[in-house]
């Protein structure tokens, strides 16, 4: 399976494209991220107040935690246009060169993934950041001269989940850098309740806390969530989503109460199972469950690490007395007694 189309997997997938109509357009709206909310709040008063344009914003975190979804509202409540692009779409420095250049006066110019740029384009969007300004070469050899084009002033709002790939000269060129944290299950019961009313459907609290509880933490999985649990409720002609008829259309998903799924219990298992608890190394993983070494890393390794059930150690990954208690084995004692995770992590 494709990590990026699991049901419980934070990365965008095409059914996702109609959520649009359930992002909240201001950021009073917004839930969760508050402290991320009140300073971005003061930075955009703050422009306002001085009749400049918002410093360039770096958007840091996993997928679904609402990175798009903060550009929208910047470019709202700055009552300005937002054009949208992605690092892997610019291919080549004149299609940066093309937007850049027909952007108007405090436009947002919101890239995603913005660490998958090649370094061409980044040498092209320094001086545009910095100078507001465009720099090119005009003719070839000795008769090649340097020319710059004047940019109006615009706002880059860049989203990355790997911060860490971002070239230093692109990430000191933001002048406000947010890091997006995993949300609280109240945070994603009030997402869920607001979602469901846009979307047409009653549900009862318990049944929003219980899917809350299920998803991982990621606003785009708790949506995702509700719309197949909605799907069970059209079927069985139900008006309102209560906790039993979540619980059952969960447990049919095969998503257990931490918003495990299959993919997530058969890297448990086969950790437990085939390799003895570990350590294991990545790709050996990868080929005896038949999954990508980047599904096991970027998808499902992540939650792992968040909930204590595996580690990674200098020797590979090894699963924890949390897991074993979790799928229903018995812990060995070795566990108990090694000290394997006194190594540090990779």
């Amino acid at each position: 399976m494709n990590g990026e189309e699991r049901i419980i997997s934070g990365y965008k997938i095409a059914e996702d494209e109609a959520e649009n109509n359930l992002r909240p357009k201001l950021l009073e709206d917004f839930v969760g991220q508050e402290k991320i909310k009140q300073n971005l709040g003061v930075y955009m008063k703050a422009a306002k107040v001085r009749g400049d344009s918002l410093d360039h914003v770096l958007l840091c975190g996993p997928p679904g935690l609402g990175k798009t979804t903060l550009a929208h509202i910047i470019a709202n409540e700055m009552h300005s246009q937002l054009k949208v692009t992605s690092g892997p779409a610019l291919e080549r420095a004149a299609d940066l060169a093309s937007i850049v250049s027909n952007l108007e006066e405090g436009d947002v110019l919101f890239i995603d993934e913005i660490h998958r740029m090649s370094r061409s384009i980044e040498e092209i969007l320094y001086p545009a950041m910095e100078d507001f300004a465009l720099d090119f070469m005009v003719g070839k050899g000795p008769t090649a001269r340097s020319m710059r084009l004047a940019l109006k002033k615009f706002t880059l709002v860049g989203a990355t989940t790997r911060a860490g790939m971002l070239s230093s000269p692109l990430r000191d060129r933001f002048g406000v850098v947010l890091r997006l944290e995993l949300y609280s299950p109240d945070e994603l019961t009030k997402i869920i309740i607001r979602a469901a009313r846009t979307l047409g459907i009653e549900i009862e609290k318990d049944a929003a806390i219980e899917l809350a509880r299920r998803s991982r933490g990621t606003p785009r999985i708790a949506i995702r969530l509700l719309r197949r649990v909605r799907d069970f409720a059209t079927v069985e002609g139900a008006e309102t989503i209560k906790l039993e008829l979540a619980k059952d259309a969960l447990k049919r998903m095969d998503i257990d109460n931490l918003g495990l799924d299959n993919v997530d219990k058969t890297i448990l298992e086969t950790i437990i199972d085939k390799f003895g608890g570990g350590p294991v190394g990545l790709d050996t993983l990868a080929a005896a469950t038949n999954e990508e070494p980047s599904t096991i890393e970027d998808v499902a390794e992540p939650y792992l690490l968040q909930l204590g059930f595996i580690a990674r150690t200098p020797r590979g990954r090894v699963c924890t007395a949390k897991a074993y208690e979790h799928l229903n084995r018995k812990v060995p004692t070795a566990i108990y007694q090694s000290d394997i995770f006194s190594e540090g992590q990779e």
